[in-house]
């Protein structure tokens, strides 16, 4: 660029940020974010900070918990695909389901968009499946921001981070009191999830493999399968919590797998031991680990394998938090149970199901 003569003047669209667009996507996504609404919260935008009333939520004696994360380089499948409806839920649930392992109950959530150059509707559609997320979670969308960053996001790259907040009384915080004897249950997952994206996408780009052709381990098109969003587990487990007791403790099963999640929630001198043939292996890690010839401990400590979330139940409540859960629509294994500590605190018995797709 030249530079300015005396008489030319300079503004902040010329530097790429468009102020017009911005206050665009508010008005667009405003509809969304009321949808959002419950007690203690109007899910209104707009404001420079967003309100919550904690009196309205009803707690007792209430603790407050608060998470935050992303949704990783599976952002980059979403870009390269142009698919942008479900990233949003995976950010959500990265944040509550952190929150309610701890048995809190999401209250609201907060988002953060940073792109290059602001797309209202690509951003509108992202701000949806966030807004999805929440009714999922039962989380209010209090606020957010976005930021137009040119220069530091190349194309339509934009990244995503999420803040979340719940509360749980203090006498119910988790884990308590896990002990031997205690059944280990698994929830299923969705797919993949937002974790070890970085190792999926390192094998589609040395295969050379085209997002729009078929998927082999689902049907649809392999980008559109991998996009599958996180399962939020919420709403089921929260009402295992009040109905039925019993949860111990519960381990969100995220970067690190198995391997370095489980052991997180298990007290010193005991060990979860875990029989690998009851894990129900989704199709996409066997065909994940069959591409890339990954070894079972790798699988393990990487991916989730087809077990979302981990759930330490007393024996005698096992039987009955099974039967709620299912009938909330989730697929529940039983996994194994607690045991004394032989050095590890996890110890894997079988070997993983991982069939060809």
């Amino acid at each position: 660029m030249p530079p300015l003569s005396p008489q030319q003047s300079v503004s902040y669209a010329d530097a790429g940020v468009d102020i017009d667009a911005g206050n665009a996507l508010v008005e667009a996504i405003k509809p969304a974010v009321r949808s959002t609404r419950r007690p203690g919260a109007d899910a209104e935008i707009g404001g420079f900070g967003g309100l919550f009333d904690l009196a309205a939520a009803r707690y007792r004696d209430p603790i407050l918990v608060a998470a935050t994360d992303g949704v990783g380089t599976k952002l980059k499948l979403a870009v390269e695909t142009g698919i942008l409806d479900n990233v949003g839920i995976d950010l959500v649930a990265m944040c509550v389901n952190d929150l309610i392992v701890q048995g809190a109950e999401p209250l609201f959530f907060l988002d953060y968009f940073a792109t290059g150059l602001l797309d209202v509707d690509a951003a509108a559609t992202v701000i949806g499946g966030i807004a999805a997320g929440c009714r999922l979670a039962g989380a209010a969308l209090i606020g957010g921001e976005t930021a137009e960053m040119p220069g530091f996001y190349a194309g339509k790259d934009f990244d995503l981070a999420g803040f979340a907040v719940g509360a749980v009384e203090r006498d119910q915080v988790l884990p308590a009191g896990v002990a031997a004897g205690d059944s280990i249950l698994g929830l299923a997952s969705s797919g993949v999830h937002s974790n070890g994206f970085s190792l999926v996408r390192k094998l589609i780009a040395e295969d050379g493999l085209d997002l729009d052709q078929p998927a082999r381990f689902a049907s649809g098109p392999l980008g559109r399968a991998l996009l599958t969003p996180t399962r939020i587990y919420v709403k089921p487990l929260l009402r295992a919590l009040r109905e039925v007791g019993g949860i111990k403790a519960m381990a969100h099963i995220t970067g690190g797998g198995f391997t370095d999640n489980i052991p997180r929630v298990i007290p010193e001198g005991l060990a979860a031991r875990i029989d690998l043939k009851r894990v129900p292996v989704t199709p996409v890690f066997s065909w994940l680990a069959q591409r890339g010839r990954i070894a079972e401990t790798e699988m393990l400590r990487t991916f989730n394998c087809g077990i979302g979330m981990v759930l330490v139940v007393a024996a005698d409540k096992a039987d009955a938090v099974a039967t709620l859960l299912t009938g909330e629509g989730e697929q529940v294994s039983t996994l194994g149970s607690i045991v004394p500590s032989a050095g590890a605190p996890i110890c894997y018995e079988g070997s993983l199901a991982l069939a060809s797709p």
